[in-house]
């Protein structure tokens, strides 16, 4: 992982960027700073980032609706930081595509860690080289996101891409969510299971609904497999 990385640090409070930004920097990391939602926008869009620390709770846009706006075009790594402890604020920032999660009162210690963790992964993912799973007419590139079905591409989430490639490419192993979670985020993320779901839920709302001789199946009480039967009896 290459110094000089630029930190967008997207939070209303200065005391959190004169503490992270002093973190950061003495890791080598740059740093630039944004105080509302609209000037984080605007600040992604000009400054383009290698990371971006985003809190929930910000004036002009919260950091929902910046995450949500962002993933429409980038990929580009983002924690989500919030005052709140609710478990629906953590499900909703993992399904909308933040990579990690930090509760405040935080360590800027942890905040370090978990942003080199992040972007080593996000390198570890673009220097992989290329990998495209297919089944019959169904196509997935990890590389770039692309889910094709018959050459049309399918409008799934980047998350999405991650749990469908993940499930595909090892058909008929079963992943409890926890384990979906860990491969998929990178960290355990105790109790919140019920974003693997979701996101599964979503995933089968966009597939085609006829027999493709595939289909991502439920476990139940464990999770879910990507199982081909070619033809044979729809597994769902």
């Amino acid at each position: 992982m290459s110094s000089n990385q630029l930190i967008l640090i997207c939070d209303d409070q200065h005391i959190i960027h004169e503490t992270l930004g002093a973190y950061l920097m003495n890791e080598g990391f740059e740093c630039a700073s944004a105080y509302d939602g609209e000037q984080a926008l605007s600040m992604f869009r000009s400054r383009k980032p290698d990371l971006m620390i985003l809190d929930i709770m910000m004036p002009k846009k919260n950091g929902m609706d910046v995450c949500r706006e962002i993933r429409q075009t980038s990929l580009v790594p983002i924690i989500m930081l919030t005052a709140k402890s609710e478990e629906i604020d953590r499900v909703l920032g993992l399904e909308l595509g933040a990579d990690d999660y930090i509760v405040k009162p935080f360590s800027a210690r942890e905040v370090v860690a978990r942003v080199k963790a992040v972007l080593r992964r996000f390198s570890q993912q673009s220097e992989e080289p290329s990998q495209v799973i297919r089944y019959g007419g169904l196509e997935i590139n990890i590389n770039n996101y692309d889910v094709r079905l018959e050459g049309e591409r399918l409008p799934l989430t980047p998350k999405e891409v991650e749990i469908f490639q993940l499930l595909a490419s090892h058909p008929g192993k079963v992943y409890s969510r926890e384990k979906i979670l860990s491969l998929v985020w990178g960290y355990d993320y105790f109790g919140d299971t019920r974003a693997v779901d979701t996101q599964i839920k979503r995933i089968r709302q966009k597939l085609p609904q006829e027999d493709v001789g595939w289909a991502i199946k439920t476990v139940y009480g464990v999770g879910y497999r990507f199982e081909v039967y070619n033809g044979e009896e729809d597994p769902r």
